[in-house]
């Protein structure tokens, strides 16, 4: 119990960039006075909290004001993209010390990947000079579905070769650091809620734009993961029933209609890029995608209407997850999304207000993430943080 009392605190801290008074936080959380001293104490003693300056409110004496202490902890963070390794490294209150990218080895296989992970990850921690106690562990967002408890990657449809591959066990014996390993778009739906510049409460959807397309689902305030941790799996909603045929046996899903790799595949056939050969890698995929955007950008209209197409398509996916779920709004971001989001943002908008059945009463809003391009890595990091500090029911539990 004084183990979850601690992260209540924690968190409610946290969620109070301008720091919170011992009087403040009893009336919050509704814990006695002297348990908030004791625990603050404890806090401070840790060094996770800093008493920073003090405040006057009425008479009395001017209360103390506790903040995070940004110092006091770290946490390191990779995200596995067909095309890119990413990686941060942040402090406790979320902003990034380090980061950098790594293209993802040309094969994909499963122990060349982890071996250039294992690689960056040392080289990141030697240049940050942070004293190693002070970290958290490793988090690892990778591509669905994953088995949860197993900690393994299971046949992610981008990644040839990974049926049950051991990502986070393996990493954590090479690294000697503990590891914490979840989907990428959760955890770009953990960066909203922990580093987002925006109030990320309430109850929203993160779409995230890679080489791939998924969706992280923030409900009541808390990350939902679904029963096995695989919520937020959208390929195989049909978005245009006279599209192309998916491998699942319909047509027009979104894995197979608006993907990055499918509108490299219609920019193709008009002539705006090189072809596709088999075999072609994420990483030649991603150079054709900035092609096809660069001719949008100068004017192509043929390029533009690829991309205005994708618009509408994807749209119907978000009207059809944010009516599901009654969300308040839709928050898109991911590496490929700051090329997409002139011309999606110019259409999704009014394309999902107008599908929302409850648009007499409320529409969600559409928005940019503020985490950044690297969410995915940014959430990996957070994945650590959460793990380590957010108030969960598990910790009421007594263990053996």
């Amino acid at each position: 119990m004084g183990d979850f009392n601690l992260t209540v605190i924690l968190d409610t801290i946290r969620r109070s960039p301008a720091g919170l008074s011992r009087v403040e936080l009893a009336g919050m959380v509704g814990l006695s006075p002297q348990t908030i001293s004791n625990i603050s104490r404890r806090l401070l003693d840790q060094g996770l909290i800093v008493e920073a300056g003090k405040t006057g409110v009425g008479p009395g004496k001017p209360r103390t004001i506790l903040q995070l202490n940004p110092v006091g902890m770290y946490a390191l963070g990779v995200h596995v993209d067909p095309a890119v390794i990413s990686f941060a490294l942040l402090d406790l209150v979320g902003q990034v010390v380090l980061d950098s990218k790594i293209d993802t080895p040309e094969a994909g296989e499963p122990t060349a990947v982890m071996a250039s992970i294992v690689f960056e990850v040392q080289r990141l921690l030697e240049e940050s000079g942070i004293d190693q106690d002070k970290l958290a562990g490793l988090g690892v967002a990778a591509p669905g579905p994953i088995d949860l408890e197993a900690g393994t990657v299971v046949n992610p449809p981008l990644l040839q070769g990974w049926s049950r591959v051991h990502l986070r066990d393996s990493l954590s014996k090479a690294t000697g650091l503990a590891v914490v390993l979840d989907k990428d778009v959760t955890a770009a739906a953990v960066a909203e809620t922990w580093v987002s510049k925006t109030a990320a409460t309430g109850n929203f959807a993160v779409f995230y734009m890679g080489t791939g397309i998924g969706c992280g689902l923030v409900l009541g305030d808390e990350v939902f993961r679904g029963s096995s941790g695989n919520a937020g799996e959208m390929g195989h909603i049909v978005v245009d029933p006279d599209g192309p045929p998916c491998d699942c046996g319909l047509n027009g899903c979104v894995k197979s209609t608006v993907i990055p790799r499918v509108l490299v595949e219609s920019a193709a056939a008009v002539g705006l890029v090189e072809p596709l050969a088999d075999g072609d890698s994420s990483v030649v995929v991603q150079e054709r995608f900035k092609q096809l955007c660069d001719a949008a950008d100068d004017g192509s209209e043929a390029a533009v209407a690829i991309l205005e197409r994708s618009a509408l398509h994807l749209s119907r996916a978000v009207s059809v997850i944010a009516n599901v779920m009654d969300l308040d709004r839709v928050v898109f971001g991911g590496p490929f999304w700051t090329r997409l989001a002139p011309y999606y943002l110019k259409r999704i908008p009014e394309l999902v207000a107008h599908g929302a059945d409850a648009r007499a009463i409320h529409v969600p809003s559409v928005v940019s993430s503020t985490v950044g391009a690297d969410v995915g890595a940014i959430g990996a990091a957070c994945l650590v943080l959460e793990h380590t500090l957010a108030p969960r029911s598990e910790r009421l539990l007594l263990g053996s």
